[in-house]
């Protein structure tokens, strides 16, 4: 009788040992990153399951390295080989847009990526007239002739929150009234009950050049939010037109009201060193809480405070770059592609940092890098 109960108890054991084995194995199949060699930046959209890898003007791309950051035991090949595809270098100069497949580590789950490398050089006029998205989001075109390239911002963490029923309830939305057409509007919107608890209870609408990496919109906000773009000329000023009103009430990150605290939007760029194509400047470019500046960062123009005004009229702000840390531009790695440029807009200053006041309204338009020979 013993002897049957220890036959059965281990003929269990295995069972449960082929279950728990079986369960291991991962089903995931989706592409986390994909980084590589001459590439200046990426933007994943999870949703639609497109990634769209930027190069500079001139790469050759016959042989572009692409490396991906995939989940465990999961693996990737191009749908149809090309023929100097030798992985990870894949073939990009007859295809710009190619289909990968991600298959899961169990063999289960496949998930096609497009993927389109794209040469180009950062425009210098922005006119937010034309959109890549409307929904679930709205996702802008930056003003290029190629129409490819696009505005980053913080849309994408804010869908998590599940606070937006629409478009227009997103902190980045395109308005048809500008100063000229079309032009952008960043509000400060409350998380509600998924944001409050993370120290979260904010999110200010924003736009940039750069790219926003998802993944890390809730464990390491700052380090989602990737800066920049080669940049070759030598800039002297930012121009545009803007709008501002502030929310009645200022909250710190805990949702606190902080009493007698203003809320002010935010407009700057920065021209930064980039010692290599991968490396860029996340969300804390100004640390000890927007009072330092990054190292990096050779020339910034910034709006004031006392510019920074609340009015309903269009106004416009004209900005100096002006040298940051004692640095100055070596002419040999601008023309190299050793420099970054990023533009940014906020309708909450401390809105990186989760401190703002729900309501505050950013409106932008029609802003111009004005350049050096």
């Amino acid at each position: 009788m013993n002897l049957k109960y220890i036959l059965a108890g281990f003929l269990l054991s295995l069972s449960i040992s082929s279950c728990i084995q079986d369960e291991a194995l991962n089903v995931e199949a989706a592409i986390d990153s994909c980084t590589g060699t001459n590439i200046q930046s990426t933007t994943i959209d999870h949703l639609r399951k497109e990634i769209e890898v930027y190069v500079l003007d001139g790469t050759d791309i016959s042989h572009q390295e692409l490396i991906f950051t995939l989940p465990e035991g999961a693996s990737i090949q191009a749908e149809e080989a090309e023929t100097n595809d030798q992985p990870p270098l894949y073939d990009f100069s007859q295809k710009t847009l190619r289909t990968f497949i991600v298959t899961s580590e169990d063999g289960a789950t496949q998930t096609k990526y497009l993927i389109r490398v794209n040469k180009l050089t950062l425009p210098t006029s922005y006119s937010f007239e034309e959109l890549k998205e409307i929904t679930p989001y709205n996702v802008f075109y930056l003003t290029n002739e190629s129409g490819i390239m696009q505005w980053a911002s913080g849309n994408p963490g804010y869908d998590l929150s599940g606070m937006a029923l629409d478009e227009t309830q997103y902190p980045t939305v395109q308005h048809p009234t500008g100063y000229s057409g079309k032009c952008v509007k960043l509000t400060t919107l409350s998380t509600g009950i998924f944001g409050k608890p993370i120290g979260m209870p904010i999110a200010a609408g924003n736009l940039f050049i750069g790219s926003f990496d998802t993944q890390n919109a809730v464990l390491a906000p700052l380090q989602a939010t990737h800066f920049g773009f080669p940049f070759t000329k030598r800039p002297s000023k930012i121009t545009g037109w803007f709008k501002y009103k502030a929310g009645e009430v200022f909250t710190d990150k805990s949702g606190n009201i902080v009493t007698g605290k203003k809320d002010k939007g935010d407009i700057y760029a920065v021209l930064y060193e980039a010692p290599s194509s991968d490396f860029s400047l996340d969300g804390n470019l100004f640390p000890n809480n927007g009072t330092g500046i990054d190292e990096h960062i050779v020339l910034l123009a910034r709006i004031s405070e006392q510019e920074m005004t609340e009015t309903s009229e269009w106004t416009k702000f004209d900005l100096d770059f002006k040298s940051q840390n004692g640095k100055t531009i070596n002419t040999e790695d601008l023309k190299n592609g050793k420099y970054k440029l990023a533009v940014v807009f906020s309708s909450s200053v401390m809105g990186a940092y989760f401190q703002g006041a729900v309501g505050s309204e950013l409106w932008i338009d029609e802003v111009e890098i004005i350049c050096k020979n």
